[in-house]
């Protein structure tokens, strides 16, 4: 990893007893209210350069009422309100600067849980390396990852985030994670001026939630909760990690935001953690829709419970001096927090230099490099899942669809098949969106003077326009398109019945519907079709339609992927999430228990799990060659092999790209009653 590290500054390094002696002489010289400012993380809105000043949140810095500032992008906004804090305040304590740099700060990396499904600790640890070289050169000190909820329940939206449902292979990941921002050596960690402070979130068992709502509550034995869902928190805790986000969810019927056994006795007392605890946004604020009380009440109970920082809800900052005057919060537990986060800037080395995050020569040469681009499409490429490949059915003695030759034409078809803002997936909060090409960019751009690609859009996502407008975040649009359905329908079918016999269709979208009864059996098809799916309603009920079949996340580098399915990527992933037949397997299989393929799934339990890794995924490895197992019983072993690259037999392919998300129909029911029988129809 040593050429992506560029050039750096380290600290000198200090011992614990020097931290204490400095720490002790500064909060002598504070006030109650600059102790209680400390603790304070409010959002910043959006700071111009050269206007830092007037900002609203400036008065605050120069009072001494801020600890730190969170998603404020660029290092010359970040150094402007970091010398208000150094320069103007009383005491001079710089601020931490925090942001959501979950999956890459500007190269940005597969989700969580695409990277998850390479099973591979290096790579992972690399990205979180690029992450923290980019986002330190950028002026960010404290990331706000990585997130290891185990989640079981598909219908649970940010199951994207994690890692999957097994905690051993959640917890690996979470450790090197961990490493990857602060570095590999406990007693060296944060030194470098690249090296950033991680937050494990949400703690705890937010990915338990009931009925996979998010934000619900979560009751269950302590056997089971330990067994099944901590290990990733302790995990990241004996890497070190400097700081633990409390999560939203009840558990044992107190907010975890306020569960003095969770947030003292066990992450403190049992598991030894040093660092500070943050709430989630707005967490003690939403305790009181809890009914435990005002927003005093509830300060009072998060910071007693063993919260130390309040992001966003000012609770502490408004309403702690009350409180320790009418003596619900001792002095003694201010004091605690308020060392906490001081230990934190000492252990970043920002008393020493609180400008050590504000290079503003870094950015131009670490940020979006050739190399942290090319490391991103390598690790992207790795991690695709290959879930079936088969010959197509109408050729006798035909190879498997994969690999791909790079010769004729692919039409792109489907909504996302020309959306840059699709690209970067979810939590991207720092992406450069025109720098990504689209799928349909990238492809033309691979494959200039080889394959002959042409787009159409086919449909919008969503027949709602209001409802599309908010299935994307931070405001990024996906360009509807204001023709009809039929108008669309019929270019796309325009572009496929001018196709020769055998060329290629890319079908790309994620929100589909399927009365997956009449796709068993199809009539003999001309043009072999692929799928690249992100989700078990495509899986499942795309399934039997396809020819070959892979799992892939959103990233940048996708659209340059080609690797994956032409032969040149020989490393295949594994899903790391079991996806359920049904909504019925589903919830069959969250009542059972979280047994493993209950309700639907069928397992051939001869093969192994990867070594060391008691996970929903099995398979084989054949020279280097992964065959994932995991299939509904209606339907042909979902992974036949991957071929040489010379054998895949067709001049061209019919590529789709399909998504889903058990919690979205419709455009499963329009590709049913329209697109696919079309489809078929023109290519028969």
């Amino acid at each position: 990893m040593g050429a992506l590290i560029g050039i750096s500054t380290v600290q000198a390094q200090k011992s614990p007893q020097d931290m204490d002696r400095f720490i002790d002489a500064l909060m002598k010289k504070m006030t109650v209210e600059e102790k209680i400012g400390q603790l304070n993380l409010p959002v910043t809105g959006d700071i111009t350069t050269g206007q830092a000043k007037s900002s609203d949140v400036a008065a605050k810095i120069e009072k001494g009422l801020v600890g730190g500032l969170f998603n404020l992008k660029g290092v010359d906004r970040i150094l402007e309100v970091q010398k208000l804090a150094v320069e103007k305040s009383r005491l001079g304590i710089p601020l931490l600067f925090g942001m959501d740099v979950i999956h890459g700060y500007e190269t940005i990396f597969p989700i969580p849980l695409g990277l998850s499904c390479t099973w591979d600790m290096a790579a992972i640890e690399k990205s979180a390396r690029i992450a923290a070289i980019e986002a330190s050169a950028d002026g960010i000190s404290w990331t706000f990852s990585p997130m290891v909820d185990i989640s079981r329940d598909p219908r649970w939206g940010r199951v994207s985030e994690g890692s999957g449902e097994d905690p051993f292979l959640g917890g690996a990941i979470a450790q090197a994670m961990v490493y990857g921002y602060q570095g590999a050596n406990l007693q060296d960690q944060l030194r470098r001026n690249d090296e950033i402070m991680a937050c494990v979130k949400h703690f705890a068992l937010y990915g338990a939630g009931e009925a996979g709502r998010d934000y619900n509550t979560v009751d269950m034995s302590r056997n089971r909760m330990f067994n099944e869902f901590m290990y990733p928190y302790e995990a990241a805790v004996e890497a070190g990690v400097g700081s633990v986000m409390a999560s939203f969810n009840e558990i044992d019927g107190i907010p975890a935001t306020g569960n003095k056994w969770l947030l003292s006795d066990l992450l403190r007392g049992q598991w030894g953690f040093e660092g500070f605890v943050v709430t989630d946004f707005t967490g003690i604020a939403e305790m009181i829709e809890h009914g435990v009380g005002d927003l005093q009440t509830v300060s009072a109970l998060a910071l007693n419970a063993g919260v130390d920082m309040d992001m966003v809800s000012e609770g502490f900052v408004g309403t702690l001096m009350k409180s320790i005057k009418e003596g619900k919060v001792r002095m003694g537990t201010l004091n605690t927090a308020c060392r906490r986060i001081l230990e934190a800037k000492y252990k970043l080395g920002l008393f020493d230099n609180p400008y050590k995050y504000c290079d503003v020569n870094r950015p131009k040469r670490d940020i979006f490099t050739k190399e942290h681009r090319d490391a991103a499409r390598k690790i992207a490429s790795e991690s695709f899942v290959l879930l079936k490949n088969a010959p197509l059915a109408a050729q006798k003695n035909a190879a498997p669809v994969l690999p791909l030759k790079k010769q004729g034409t692919v039409a792109v078809i489907g909504p996302l098949g020309n959306t840059r803002s699709n690209m970067p997936g979810t939590w991207s909060v720092a992406a450069r969106l025109n720098d990504y090409p689209s799928l349909y960019e990238g492809l033309k751009e691979m494959m200039a003077g080889k394959v002959n690609i042409t787009y159409a859009k086919g449909s919008n996502l969503i027949s709602d326009a209001a409802y599309e407008e908010r299935a994307t975040m931070f405001g990024r649009s996906l360009n509807r398109d204001n023709r009809t359905d039929k108008e669309m329908l019929d270019e796309a079918l325009r572009i496929i019945r001018g196709l020769l016999d055998g060329e290629s269709v890319t079908f790309t979208g994620r929100h589909y519907r399927v009365n997956s009864a009449k796709l068993w059996d199809l009539p003999a098809r001309r043009v072999p079709i692929a799928t690249a799916v992100s989700g078990s309603q495509s899986v499942n009920r795309f399934g039997p339609l396809s020819d070959a079949m892979i799992a892939v996340e959103p990233n940048e580098e996708l659209c340059r992927s080609w690797d994956a399915t032409s032969g040149g990527s020989r490393k295949i992933g594994q899903l790391p999430i079991a996806w359920g037949r049904d909504r019925d397997a589903v919830r069959k299989r969250v009542w059972e228990q979280f047994r493993w393929f209950a309700g639907g799934w069928k397992v051939n339990a001869e093969l192994p799990g990867p070594a060391g890794f008691a996970g929903a995924t099995q398979f084989v490895r054949q020279e280097d060659v992964a065959s994932s197992i995991p299939c509904g019983p209606d339907v042909q072993p979902i992974v036949d092999a991957v071929r040489g690259f010379e054998e895949a037999g067709f001049t061209d392919l019919a590529l789709v790209q399909i998504g889903g998300d058990p919690t979205q129909d419709e455009f499963f029911e329009f590709a049913e009653a329209e697109l696919l029988p079309a489809l078929r129809k023109a290519t028969t």
